[in-house]
C-alpha cells in the first residue's frame, strides 16, 4: 500500500468526536475498541485526558478536530452548542459528514441540516437510546435519519456504538423518535418518584417499595401487548374498542390517585395532568371507549 492509499484508508476509518461528557467519552472508547483512529475536542480540555490515555488524539481547535476525519460526531448539550463550537471552523466543513447525536427539537435538527449543507457538509441526526455505560453493548441502539447515501456510507463505522436503526431521509425523524422515547422515559421516572413519595408517607422505605414499582413498570409492555396482537394497529385504524379498560374506568382510577395524593399533601402536577386526559375524553362522550381514546386531546385540535 502506497502512502496515498494509506492516508485515504486512515481518513476513511478515522472519526472525530466533539463533546466529551460521559456519552462522548463512552463513544470515543467504543470507537477506539473497534480500531478506529479517534480525534477529540472538548471546550474543557481536561475532560479529554482519560480518552487520550486510551489512545485518542486531542485536537487543539475545533477546526483541527474537523479536519482530522471525514466523519465528525457531535455529543453536546443541544444544537446551539454545535453552532457555538463550529462557527469558527466552517471553512473546514466542506466534504465532511456531521453526525449530531445531541438532544434538541426536530425543527432545530432540520435547521441544522440546512446549515451544514450551506457549508458543504452532509448531515445525519441521531439519538442514542441508552446511558453512557451501555454504549457499545448488545443492549445499545441508536436511531439515525438523513440522506440514505450518507447513512449507507457511514453505517459500518457507526454500528459499534449500538444497533443502528435508520428511520428515513428527513433529518428530524431521528430526533422525533428520540424525544418520543424520552417522553415515555421521563414521565415514567416522575411516576416512579410520585409513587415512591406516596408510599413513603406510610413509612415505607424506597428500598422496599421501588423494586415493587419497577416490577410494575417492567410489566406495562407485556400488559399492552396482551391486549392487542399488533400494538398500535387499532390506533392507526381510529378504533378504540372498550371491551377491556374504558375511559370511564381509567378516569375513575385517575380521580382516586388525585384524591389520595391530595390527602397526603403531595405535588399534584403529574396526577392532575393524567386526570385531565380522561376527563376531556369523557366530556367528548367517549367514556365507553378504550383508554387509548385520550390520544384525541393529546393530539390537540385538528
Amino acid at each position: 500500500m502506497n502512502e496515498r492509499q494509506n492516508h485515504t484508508t486512515t481518513q476513511d476509518s478515522s472519526v472525530t468526536v466533539i463533546g466529551l461528557g460521559p456519552m462522548g467519552q463512552a463513544m470515543t472508547r467504543t470507537l477506539l475498541a473497534a480500531d478506529h483512529p479517534v480525534t477529540v475536542w472538548n471546550r474543557t480540555a481536561a475532560r479529554a485526558e482519560s480518552v487520550v490515555a486510551d489512545g485518542a488524539r486531542l485536537a487543539a481547535t475545533p477546526g483541527e478536530a474537523v479536519e482530522a476525519s471525514d466523519l465528525v460526531i457531535l455529543s453536546l448539550t443541544d444544537y446551539q452548542a454545535m453552532y457555538d463550537i463550529l462557527d469558527s471552523a466552517t471553512a473546514s466543513l466542506a466534504g465532511r459528514t456531521l453526525v449530531n447525536l445531541s438532544s434538541d427539537t426536530p425543527d432545530r435538527t432540520r435547521q441544522a441540516a440546512t446549515w451544514a449543507a450551506g457549508h458543504g457538509a452532509a448531515f445525519l441526526a441521531g439519538g442514542v437510546m441508552v446511558p453512557a455505560p451501555m454504549v457499545g453493548t448488545e443492549a445499545a441502539h441508536v436511531y439515525y435519519s438523513g440522506p440514505d447515501k450518507v447513512w449507507e456510507k457511514h453505517r459500518a463505522v457507526l454500528a459499534p456504538l449500538g444497533t443502528p436503526r435508520y428511520l428515513g431521509e428527513d433529518p428530524g425523524l431521528a430526533q422525533m423518535m428520540y424525544q418520543a422515547q424520552l417522553a415515555v422515559f421521563l414521565t415514567t421516572l416522575s411516576a416512579l418518584m410520585h409513587a415512591t413519595a406516596m408510599l413513603g408517607t406510610a413509612g415505607m422505605k424506597a428500598r422496599e417499595t421501588l423494586p415493587e414499582l419497577l416490577s410494575s413498570a417492567d410489566a406495562i409492555g407485556a400488559i399492552l401487548r396482551a391486549g392487542e396482537a399488533t400494538p398500535g394497529a387499532a390506533l392507526d385504524a381510529g378504533e378504540h374498542p372498550g371491551d377491556l379498560s374504558t375511559v370511564t374506568m381509567m378516569g375513575a382510577t385517575a380521580d382516586h390517585i388525585v384524591e389520595t395524593s391530595t390527602s397526603l399533601g403531595l405535588d399534584l402536577a403529574l396526577p392532575l395532568a393524567v386526570q385531565a386526559h380522561y376527563r376531556r375524553a369523557i366530556e367528548k362522550g367517549h367514556g365507553g371507549d378504550n383508554w387509548t381514546r385520550i390520544i384525541d386531546s393529546i393530539r390537540g385540535p385538528r
